[in-house]
């Protein structure tokens, strides 16, 4: 098992910016990659960014690229999501979620854990 524990979140201006944290815990050799996703109520969860753990490669939707910018501390077992020029479409509950496998990595399916989430809401 792999526990992820979210922080970060707040109320931010547009413009303005926040850096998400996700502590993992556990079985850390487990995972072969993290992600950040979103929910706003009565959408589905939407893929931002991914990050392999080992060679720390980077995929981000295009909603947030030259944004926001995932990264990943493997000392501390720490994920990152640095976002930067916020808006307020950018309002969610932000989740992080790891995997074991390769493959897919923009649906919810492909990941085995998950974190609480974490409010970030930018008022315009």
């Amino acid at each position: 098992q792999v526990q992820l524990v979210e922080s970060g979140g707040g109320l931010v201006q547009a413009g303005g910016s926040l850096r998400l944290s996700c502590a993992a815990s556990g079985r850390i050799g487990s995972v072969y990659a993290m992600g950040w996703f979103r929910q706003v109520p009565g959408k589905e969860r939407e893929f931002v960014a991914h990050i392999t753990w080992s060679s720390g490669g980077t995929i981000s939707a295009d909603s947030v690229k030259g944004r926001f910018t995932i990264s990943r501390d493997n000392a501390k077992n720490t994920l990152y999501l640095q976002m930067n020029s916020l808006k307020p479409e950018d309002t969610a509950v932000y989740y992080c979620a790891a995997r074991k496998f390769g493959g897919t990595y923009t649906y919810t399916a492909a990941y085995e854990w998950w974190g609480q989430g974490t409010q970030v809401t930018v008022s315009s």
